[in-house]
């Protein structure tokens, strides 16, 4: 095959892109260009075992370095794309060179979500996404720093925890009224806030971020209309999906780069996987999904369709976090009008909440659980009805329900 694909964005979703293409039996030429200046590396560690300084550099990169070559890769770093000319079927780099495409993959990921507020650019001031952040995080995440913590989301609550282990005096400002509002439960925002509580995190919820001040760095944080000291402040409030490069070239965006099953865009030579997308769900709608599951199964069906295989995407989602001994882990999308069923009891720090709808499972949510998320996956796969008081009777082995 003389054809040439084109992957810009050099993450999971771009590495997964690289390994099934290969394996679909594509033999053209592969080019993959990244804007920092390491290869495809893991983000979840960043603000867990990464943060805590228990796992070393190295061991954040998804493939050694003789992977890309061995797999005729030409792996282009610390250069970003511009422009996408679609007519020309080329793309721009930041470096004034131009890379020809017969197919091209965009697996952009996204960036955090900035606070728009008075001194917001003070130093002292940090996001979490790549390893530069964290680096440059580490500097001042020292023990009996004053962090102050903005969001209570999945980055706030691993960041607290380790900041809390190391010895720093913790505070997060949420502006909902629970933790983790957007991803889990109310059992699991309350039993989360309690452990949080228990390691001497202050939690101020309902309390939303005014702005910062200080003399040359951050000093204090005003929140809720009330100033509080603070020695560095961490910003954790979401994630937008890096569309602009194909908003710029006509491609249909909403809140990430609109893709049908196939992972196509509107343009049916151009394909996009991962944070940066916007797919229809299994059920039906589009969303859009920051997660590794979806990075490396999209980019899968992405790959499959650019080898001429396509294969319509429709896989469970999964999410996980890790705060403290605690392993938060996730299958499935719960809605608010489904019927939670709580197995286990939280006190014993090991259980779970089955979401159902219409009599099948449809999410769960599992704490130190690993056996209930496996089987609540399984169930949610096959849209196998189970029964309430089932679920919930503890004697029963959770393996039975299949």
């Amino acid at each position: 095959m003389s054809e040439k694909i084109v992957i810009i964005g050099a993450g999971q979703a771009g590495c997964q892109a690289v390994q099934s293409l290969r394996a679909e039996g594509f033999t053209g030429a592969i080019t993959m260009v990244g804007d920092e200046a390491y290869p495809p590396y893991q983000r979840p560690p960043l603000s867990k075992a990464y943060l805590q300084g228990q796992l070393e550099r190295p061991r954040l990169f998804l493939k050694p370095d003789a992977f890309y070559a061995e797999a005729g890769c030409d792996l282009l770093l610390n250069i970003s794309a511009t422009a996408i000319d679609r007519v020309a079927r080329t793309v721009e780099l930041s470096d004034g060179r131009k890379l020809a495409y017969d197919k091209l993959l965009l697996t952009t990921g996204g960036h955090v979500r900035k606070l728009r507020c008075p001194g917001a650019e003070l130093p002292g001031i940090f996001y979490l996404k790549t390893i530069a952040d964290v680096d440059a995080l580490q500097a001042a995440f020292l023990p009996a720093a004053r962090i102050a913590i903005v969001g209570a989301g999945y980055i706030g609550l691993e960041v607290a925890a380790v900041g809390a282990k190391r010895g720093l005096q913790v505070t997060v400002f949420e502006a909902m009224d629970r933790v983790m509002a957007r991803a889990v439960s109310p059992v699991l925002s309350e039993f989360f806030a309690a452990e949080h509580v228990k390691a001497g995190v202050t939690l101020k919820l309902n309390t939303g971020v005014e702005g910062f001040e200080g003399e040359g760095k951050v000093e204090r944080i005003r929140a809720g209309g009330r100033l509080y000291d603070c020695d560095l402040v961490l910003v954790g409030i979401g994630v937008l999906g890096n569309d602009e490069l194909a908003r710029a070239a006509g491609l249909n965006c909403s809140d990430g780069i609109v893709v049908d099953r196939n992972a196509r865009t509107s343009d049916p030579v151009i394909y996009a996987a991962g944070d940066c997308t916007r797919h229809y769900g299994r059920e039906g709608g589009e969303l859009r999904l920051e997660c590794v599951q979806n990075a490396i199964d999209q980019a899968k069906h992405a790959a499959m369709a650019m080898a001429g295989k396509p294969k319509d995407y429709s896989e469970v989602p999964w999410f996980w976090s890790d705060q403290y001994d605690l392993k938060l882990q996730i299958a499935g999308l719960a809605r608010p009008t489904d019927t939670p069923v709580l197995r286990g009891n939280p006190a014993s720090r090991k259980f779970s909440v089955f979401h159902l709808r219409e009599g099948k499972v449809a999410a769960v949510e599992a704490v130190n659980a690993g056996q209930d998320y496996m089987i609540g996956r399984k169930l949610i796969a096959e849209g196998r009805a189970v029964e309430a008081c089932r679920l919930a009777d503890f004697s029963i082995s959770i393996k039975n329900l299949l």
